[in-house]
């Protein structure tokens, strides 16, 4: 017997080794060629796994084809051969669907959740899997039958579980959030979007800090999205002067000071241009509010803290006096009660 698996098998290495050659030959040139283009380095990585299964299958094809074998030995390799290109061909597909659908979000200007990858990817593989079966000659409808009834079993066990996997692929349907924006979520979570896994939404805290959250409690929750309907915000700034200033000096030196401001300041917009408007009249100040816009919602700090600095420095360069807010009048002691009585 093992005379005649010599040739075979050299065969088989013999092509696998060439084939592998090739391989690399194809992915040095897919990552020269894709360098420039992300999409096409994606799909180089998609395919550096399976192109290996491939030269397996090609060589394992070669040597039963052109070596004669006995007719048991033969059907047992082509039942292996059937099997290596199912498995090839799933992994490849699922491969290439996840790196399709990154490409995709990264050319709609955002990024893709991990619950979305990981879906496509098992949609495939399962697929892949009732064929594999199918070839073996099992039938897979009983076994359809038998995941439909324990699947209401384990539905019922894992209630928490699935309503979180569910509630995650609500957020990606809907889209309330993406990977990315900056949110406000339950009132008291805030930061960026990392991913929308399948169980919990991770959001990066501005301390850099990860908080976790589960996918139902983002679903049941408001949520404030600063970068819908787009990532322009409005910074509002607050300016209390002197009774006994000029409203129009204090107009004219908030506007120049934004304006001038432009291009300096990291994030300031000069659209919408900058306004000033007197909002009220205070106990012992005017009060104003300078509005401007910051590309982002993170922005608007540094925004107000540079445009805080310059307003101090052009006000006492102008003798715009600036009028600190009045404390609230502490509270008058509680009145003491006559006392009726022999000693009141």
């Amino acid at each position: 017997m093992w005379p005649q698996l010599l040739w075979p098998g050299v065969t088989f290495v013999a092509t696998s080794l060439l084939a592998l050659a090739l391989r690399g030959m194809v992915l040095s040139l897919i990552a020269r060629w894709g360098a420039p283009r992300p999409g096409r380095a994606a799909f180089g990585d998609a395919v550096r796994l399976p192109s290996f299964l491939w030269c397996l299958v090609l060589g394992l094809y070669v040597a039963v084809q052109v070596i004669p074998l006995p007719s048991g030995m033969t059907t047992s390799l082509n039942f292996i051969l059937r099997a290596a290109i199912i498995v090839s061909v799933t992994v490849t597909v699922a491969n290439v669907v996840g790196s399709l659908i990154g490409r995709s979000g990264d050319r709609l200007g955002g990024a893709v959740t991990g619950l979305a990858q990981t879906s496509a990817r098992l949609s495939v593989l399962i697929v892949g899997l009732l064929v594999l079966l199918s070839a073996f000659g099992i039938e897979i409808t009983p076994i359809l039958t038998a995941l439909g009834v324990g699947g209401l079993a384990v539905a019922l066990a894992l209630q928490d579980t699935l309503s979180n996997l569910f509630s995650g692929m609500h957020l990606l349907a809907d889209k309330p959030i993406r990977v990315g924006d900056y949110v406000k979520v339950a009132e008291n979570i805030e930061g960026f979007v990392v991913d929308v896994g399948w169980r919990s939404t991770r959001i990066r805290t501005l301390p850099n800090n990860v908080v976790i959250v589960p996918n139902r409690t983002v679903a049941q929750s408001v949520i404030t999205n600063y970068d819908l309907p787009e990532s322009r915000v409005s910074v509002v700034l607050r300016v209390p002067v002197n009774y006994g200033a000029d409203p129009d000096r204090v107009e004219t030196a908030l506007v120049d000071e934004a304006t001038q401001a432009v291009g300096e300041i990291p994030g300031l917009l000069g659209e919408p241009k900058p306004l000033a408007r007197l909002i009220g009249f205070g106990e012992s100040s005017l009060d104003f509010n300078l509005v401007c816009q910051a590309a982002t919602f993170v922005e608007q700090f540094t925004i107000q803290h540079e445009l805080r600095k310059r307003i101090v420095r052009r006000f006492a360069a102008d003798g715009i006096e600036i009028r600190p807010p009045v404390p609230p009048a502490p509270a008058a002691p509680p009145a003491l009660g006559r006392l009726d009585g022999p000693h009141g």
